[in-house]
């Protein structure tokens, strides 16, 4: 179930919207239909390992180096 970031062409109300399938999507503020979707960036919480292309480094706090200020 993706969230959509839409934005209004009407009034300018920024929202997110639960889409299933293909629906009409309205503003919640003044229920225009001409609204864009915005693109949007997801992120990633709770991730144990590096991703690719990214170097190790303090295998405490994950920091680049052999050791990094805070841990030693």
């Amino acid at each position: 179930m993706p969230i959509f970031e839409y934005k209004c062409k009407s009034c300018g109300e920024e929202f997110e919207k639960l889409v299933f399938g293909n629906p009409e999507i309205k503003c919640p503020k003044c229920e225009s239909s001409d609204v864009m979707k915005k693109f949007s960036v997801f992120g990633m919480s709770g991730v144990d390992k590096p991703f690719a292309g990214q170097g190790g480094g303090c295998s405490s706090c994950g920091s680049s180096g052999s050791a990094c200020s805070s841990c030693g």
